[in-house]
């Protein structure tokens, strides 16, 4: 059984608070990756049409022998099949890909601004969730300004907003935004993504002071703030050492040695002006 505890999204759907991502793991490794993340005890899985492995994880979450009811699997729509019809054509492809009946999460990808699809889109995934083939629809690096548009011309609030969130981005204005609406915050690179976040002289202080790894440290940082968390690996160790961070918990002093990394820093683009189709 897992232990990873769950919050409840704002249609009472439960999300496991950490999750499995698998960015940039190829098709062919994918299920095995997740596999072993299943093993370890992890029940949500974090995948995208432009991941281009929607087929391994379906896999490994259809030969787990897991109940179907007990997992939690998200995907992604892609920014070049924005738009109502091509939307509802690629949850469609995505469906059928990952080999399942329906998706537990659905979020768009990014905002786009620039191309203003993103409500036609929306509007989309509410059909989506009206025929239950989502039992959630949320999205992904939207700022602020973005997800006012959508509360103002759509009838669902998105379930989750998944950002880049890590302590040297800590998104305090998105994250205030969100608890006032109902919205989860889903943490994308929690882990900073191998740029040098896990040799930072605090956290790895903080990490010696409890015993942990400073990954370890950071996941419960997340887990604390409230925060759903997706770390990515494919190392088996490392995808059993990122799920055990609740036999622990950060003081006060250690929230304030992380709160005092926050320097607005971004690994991934911007979502004011991203505006990648292809």
């Amino acid at each position: 059984m897992s232990k990873v505890p769950s919050i409840t999204l704002s249609n009472g759907v439960a999300m496991p608070q950490i999750g499995f991502g698998v960015w940039q793991v190829p098709d062919d490794e994918a299920a095995k990756a997740v596999g072993t993340a299943l093993e370890a005890g992890y029940r949500s899985i974090d995948t995208a049409a432009v991941y281009e492995n929607e087929r391994g994880t379906g896999a490994a979450v259809t030969s787990s022998g897991i109940p179907r009811e007990e997992l939690f699997v998200t995907t992604k729509l892609w920014n070049s099949d924005q738009g109502y019809d091509a939307t509802l054509r690629a949850f469609d492809a995505s469906l059928s890909r990952l080999g399942l009946d329906y998706v537990d999460l659905y979020l768009i990808h990014w905002p786009m601004p620039a191309r203003n699809t993103y409500v036609d889109t929306y509007k989309a995934f509410e059909t989506i969730l009206a025929e239950g083939r989502a039992r959630a629809i949320g999205v992904s690096n939207f700022l602020p300004q973005h997800l006012e548009r959508l509360l103002g011309e759509t009838s669902a609030v998105p379930a989750v907003n998944q950002i880049e969130l890590h302590p040297q981005l800590q998104q305090a204005e998105s994250r205030a935004f969100h608890t006032k609406h109902g919205i989860a915050t889903e943490a994308w690179s929690p882990l900073g993504s191998g740029r040098g976040l896990l040799e930072v002289p605090t956290i790895v202080a903080v990490a010696q002071k409890h015993g942990k790894t400073p990954a370890q440290v950071v996941l419960r940082w997340q887990v604390q703030l409230g925060n759903v968390v997706i770390p990515k690996s494919v190392t088996p160790s490392r995808i059993r050492e990122n799920i055990d961070v609740f036999g622990f918990e950060l003081d006060d002093d250690d929230l304030a040695a992380f709160a005092a990394l926050d320097e607005g820093r971004r690994l991934g683009p911007d979502p004011a002006t991203f505006d990648m189709g292809a």
